[in-house]
């Protein structure tokens, strides 16, 4: 029998075990974002010369932000079909295998010819392999997620999401600078073969990961929830419960698209307009470091607020002061001085920070455990897609279009501030939720069963009326 690392009659993880997951869940992170900042530079300084040459580089730079959309299309099917598995089979198996593709497709990237050397053939190949990695990476971040949430106890859901969530900056964080380093190569050596070795790297993350994911054990919320399934829920897919009460999905989705868009707005797309209005590349990229080590800070710090006042009134903090601060910031940025664009950039990436940190444990809380992987998936996935997959792509063409004027970048994050800031208001607060209970689309994640996220009170009286049922009963509120 497998060693579950917990007690008996508890859907609470040991703190050893719950550590394991948590730094296993990390490693998944920090490949995804780092593949994700280190692509979308390549595109900005890179992709357009070696696999899209034309006479106009906004266009080839364009392609290239089109070929980084792709993968972004491809995340919520595959957050489809690995979430279809990881609801049926369990979490642990399909982030082995997400892991596995996720830094295969990378590695494979690493060493594909150029338009120059095979032609046609790169730029498709290039796009087969960005739709390979986007499945896999829709498929990473809903079992990561749900090992911590469903392993972790109530009380600190936040707290240990925000281990995994630094994921986010420790990538971009060796992602920025391993192209630094790359960047340092003459122009001609980079774009022939310098721009590989940072793809080819990845590998060794993708090793350590994978050896982490085998030393951690199911979901204990799984397992019971294995336990107990009947028949019929058997013979309903998650993407066919999920589809016939879809407004927890379209909620979760908007809710983060706003912290996305911010996300492209200042990492892959900053790089490209910093330089164009007469920044040096080397001290944007420096500023991109800056910027990932506030984070090490800012999203812990985020995700356990959201412990203490709720997983919504954090995000919502978020998403009010990027609305509030969208023209500001690029008002900063485009005076010129560094010390003025790292002040902009820098409140920027703590807002964002207030709106992503809470989203694991939110986005988790909404559905039930039949469904978690499936529709937290879905959720995130099309929040990336939209607020993320489609920005740089579409702030490029802007620019082109209008000229050089931030104004439309501002509006991008007004926006989508907008649409998050909506969604928020039509979820009801989910900390604290029993993660146990099954109705997929619970009135928990909507504003029509506020009185469905229990008290303490309740979880212990529960706990004496049920003591055949430990996992209908509390959820324990002692963290670890």
């Amino acid at each position: 029998m497998e060693e579950t690392g917990r007690a008996p009659g508890s859907h609470e993880s040991s703190p050893a075990q719950l550590r394991k997951v948590a730094v296993s869940s990390l490693f998944g992170t920090v490949l995804e974002y780092y593949d994700f900042l280190l692509y979308s530079t390549m595109a900005a300084l890179v992709f357009g010369e070696v696999f899209f040459p034309g006479d106009s580089r906004i266009v080839s730079t364009i392609a290239a932000f089109g070929t980084l959309a792709v993968g972004y299309v491809a995340r919520p099917l595959g957050g489809i079909v690995f979430g279809h598995f990881g609801d049926r089979f369990g979490r642990k198996h399909i982030l082995i295998v997400t892991m596995a593709v996720m830094g295969g497709a990378s590695f494979l990237i690493g060493l594909l010819p150029g338009y120059a050397s095979i032609g046609v053939a790169a730029p498709v190949l290039l796009v087969i392999l960005r739709v390979v990695q986007g499945l896999a990476v829709g498929g990473e971040w809903g079992g990561a997620a749900l090992m911590v949430v469903e392993h972790a106890d109530a009380d600190n859901r936040g707290k240990w999401s925000g281990v995994m969530n630094l994921g986010s900056p420790i990538g971009f964080l060796l992602s920025t600078v391993a192209v630094a380093i790359v960047s340092l190569l003459p122009e001609e050596s980079l774009h022939s073969w310098g721009w590989r070795i940072p793809f080819l790297v990845s590998a060794l993350l993708v090793v350590v990961g994978l050896y982490m994911r085998s030393k951690v054990v199911e979901s204990p919320v799984f397992q019971e929830a294995a336990e107990r399934a009947d028949a019929d829920s058997a013979d309903r897919t998650p993407l066919k419960q999920l589809l016939a009460k879809p407004k927890p999905v379209v909620l979760a989705c908007a809710a983060g698209i706003a912290p996305f868009a911010l996300t492209a707005l200042m990492t892959s797309h900053i790089i490209a307009y910093a330089t164009g209005i007469g920044y040096d590349e080397s001290t944007v990229m420096q500023v991109l470091v800056l910027l990932s080590v506030v984070s090490l800070a800012a999203i812990p710090a985020a995700a356990t607020l959201s412990d203490r006042i709720g997983r919504r009134s954090t995000v919502l903090i978020g998403a009010v002061g990027a609305a509030a601060f969208a023209f500001p910031m690029y008002m900063l940025i485009n005076t010129g001085e560094v010390s003025l664009m790292i002040v902009g950039l820098v409140i920027g990436q703590v807002l964002q920070n207030l709106m992503f940190a809470p989203l694991v444990p939110m986005l988790s809380e909404m559905f039930g455990t039949t469904v978690r992987y499936t529709g937290a998936s879905l959720g995130y996935q099309g929040a990336s897609l939209i607020g993320a997959g489609f920005t740089p792509l579409i702030a490029s063409s802007l620019l082109a279009a209008l000229g050089e004027s931030s104004w439309p970048l501002s509006l991008i994050i007004i926006v989508t501030a907008a649409v998050s800031i909506t969604a928020l208001a039509m979820i009801t607060e989910t900390r604290g939720r029993d993660l146990t209970l099954e109705d997929p689309t619970d009135a928990a994640a909507t504003t029509d069963a506020a009185t469905t996220t229990t008290t303490d009170t309740d979880r212990a009286a529960a706990d004496d009326a049920a003591p055949r049922r430990p996992a209908a009963g509390g959820m324990p509120t002692s963290g670890h």
